[in-house]
């Protein structure tokens, strides 16, 4: 394994059992894959390729059943208070609680992190993810974006240098997903490394540094979108009327590409 990574894995195997009389259902078969420190890696995959499986296991809330995993050179099984210690999970669902306001949220974090001065730490996360007007509020009234974009805030408390975003983007809105996808293109200018599971083909390619592609619980491709793309035969040059994405549409109707702060 290299040691410059800030993540390795080496014949990652993970099998769920089914029913009383039906045998184990394997998910992962031998995954292997590195994350070069400050980078941003995607693990693309369609839904039930095995993508939270494996970020489970490295964030370890989930024992494999072979393979071994290192974070920030910490095994994820013998040293596991140390992996705690260098990341951060952020799941599906934003975990934020609505009855709280923005700033409660974040200083409930810093205080449960055992911080000196939770509530400069909320401020200065309210400021940087252009949440301060919002601050004040409850959750409940906060959009979609918002709500992600105070998920991710809560969870770089404590400085983790390794983040995991599982599918951070599901169930947003065009805009929403932007303004997701600049606050992970920020926490890597800043030194972060980002591991980022996605089925969605278009964020995997606005974001990572490289890309792996997780089908049938293995790794069937690995490497830049370059890269990837010289796998297929080579383009042909033709002229042809290039319509609009609905997406392109909705951004250009609605005035912008970023979101405002709104209810």
């Amino acid at each position: 394994m290299s040691a410059t990574a800030a993540i390795s894995v080496r014949g990652l195997e993970k099998s769920y059992k089914g029913g009383s009389r039906q045998a184990r259902s394997p998910v992962l078969k031998g995954v292997d894959f590195e994350v070069a420190r400050g980078s941003i890696f995607a693990l693309l995959g369609s839904n039930g390729a095995g993508k939270t499986t494996a970020v489970r296991i490295l964030s370890t809330l989930l024992k494999s059943d072979a393979g071994t995993a290192l974070v920030e050179g910490a095994s994820v099984v013998d040293e596991a208070q140390r992996v705690r210690e260098a990341i951060s999970l952020t799941g599906q669902f934003a975990a934020v609680d609505e009855i709280l306001t923005g700033r409660e949220n974040l200083i409930l974090v810093a205080k449960l992190r055992h911080l000196p001065s939770p509530g400069d730490v909320a401020d200065g996360l309210l400021k940087r993810f252009d949440l301060v007007e919002a601050g004040a509020r409850k959750v409940a009234t906060y959009s979609g974006g918002m709500r992600r974009r105070l998920d991710i805030a809560m969870s770089l408390i404590g400085s983790p240098s390794v983040i995991f975003l599982d599918e951070p983007t599901t169930g947003l809105d065009p805009e929403s997903r932007i303004e997701v996808w600049k606050v992970v293109r920020e926490l890597t200018a800043q030194g972060t490394t980002v591991l980022l599971t996605t089925q969605y083909l278009e964020e995997a390619e606005q974001l990572a540094d490289r890309i792996a592609i997780l089908h049938g619980g293995t790794i069937i491709a690995n490497g830049t979108l370059a890269e990837l793309k010289a796998m297929l035969p080579p383009a042909k040059v033709e002229y042809v009327e290039k319509q609009p994405s609905l997406e392109e549409i909705f951004l250009s109707l609605t005035g912008s590409t970023t979101r405002g702060e709104r209810a």
